[in-house]
């Protein structure tokens, strides 16, 4: 039996995605090095992702999934507005970290909201290598 054209595209897809975010991921991790950032790690970067964090609004305590979920294979939900959020995973969502420019813009973005302070080059670091994996 052949597989079917429209699997094969997709499967296809989801290949050049990954390695799009493999190729901009590696770019980041260099650019974080050379701020003097190293040793990067997943196990760091689920721990933050996981961690809760006051709210510097004055709400509850959040975390990145509270809004992204720990799984980072699933589709999210903004708290607030409800909005869904593709997934994290490059390997499910091909579209995810393959723009550095988009992944400064919602590091910034996140780490205010989520940390109340932008996040360091090496916490950056740890959570592409995280979401990578």
């Amino acid at each position: 039996m052949k597989p079917f054209p429209n699997a094969i595209f997709l499967a296809a897809l989801l290949a050049s995605g990954v390695a799009a975010a493999a190729d901009v991921v590696d770019e980041r991790l260099a650019a974080y090095k050379a701020r003097g950032a190293g040793g990067f790690s997943a196990a760091a970067g689920k721990a933050l992702w996981n961690k809760s964090f006051p709210d510097p609004k004055g709400g509850e305590p959040q975390s990145c999934a509270s809004c992204h979920t720990s799984n980072l294979s699933e589709p999210g939900k903004h708290v607030e507005t409800g909005k869904v959020i593709e997934p994290m995973k490059p390997a499910v969502n091909p579209k995810r970290l393959t723009d550095a420019k988009r992944i400064e813009k919602w590091f910034l973005r996140n780490c205010k909201r989520i940390l109340g302070r932008e996040c360091t080059a090496q916490e950056k670091g740890d959570f592409l290598v995280f979401v990578r994996n």
